[in-house]
């Protein structure tokens, strides 16, 4: 998964006045300015939040948190090229989106102003989705798959409301990952208000839920 640090303030070291007392070189402890800076940017605020909902396993509402703060028509040329980086390399990691990684790394080629180095990169990584893309549609359409393993590739592919109807159709449970997968994306619901099968689950944080479909009202 690609990172997007943010660089933190360097201190000034003063030189020391003309003295013959020894010296003191030992360097002083940098405030803590990062927190400040971040909340003065709201790019660098928007991108925080992201690291943080990926990095406990809410990858779904960190891709989310993106396509929000790429609709905002303010940012930036380099703004807009990280944060549709970090989405690609979200939707293609842990957020099962091949279809969704491919449109993104597109995109980022048809932006002006990228270095040889990031176009390199991102076609390199073009590459490797649409191989993915190719391999897995194959599997559908001639392997011998199990129930489960075609789920699992539909889903990994990015036909997530396809994949669900299926999941329906064949009395399916998923495993915990696609279940909570499921419910950040909305397809999967909690609450008394729904019927249908029920599907225990565990939040990354080890919130427990019980899950519903969205669809199915009592």
């Amino acid at each position: 998964m690609i990172r997007i640090s943010l660089a933190t303030a360097s201190l000034a070291i003063l030189a020391a006045c003309a003295s013959t007392a020894p010296v003191d070189t030992t360097e002083p402890i940098a405030p803590p300015v990062e927190a400040a800076d971040i909340a003065n940017d709201p790019f660098a605020l928007a991108m925080d939040t992201v690291d943080t909902l990926a990095e406990s396993g809410n990858s779904q509402a960190a891709i989310d948190r993106l396509t929000q703060l790429l609709g905002d028509a303010s940012l930036t040329d380099e703004q807009r090229r990280v944060a549709l980086e970090t989405r690609a390399s979200l939707r293609y990691g842990e957020g099962s989106d091949v279809w969704g990684a491919i449109s993104d790394y597109e995109a980022l080629l048809e932006m002006e102003g990228l270095t040889p180095e990031q176009v390199a990169s991102y076609e390199e990584a073009l590459f490797t989705a649409r191989g993915e893309a190719t391999s897995t549609n194959f599997m559908l359409e001639q392997g011998e798959l199990s129930r489960t393993e075609r789920f699992e590739l539909m889903f990994r592919l990015g036909d997530h409301q396809d994949a669900v109807d299926y999941m329906l159709e064949n009395n399916l449970t998923p495993s915990n990952d696609h279940l909570i997968a499921l419910y950040q994306m909305g397809y999967l619901c909690e609450g008394d208000e729904y019927g249908g099968p029920v599907y225990a689950a565990t939040e990354p944080d080890g919130t427990p839920r019980s899950l519903q479909y969205c669809d199915f009202g009592k």
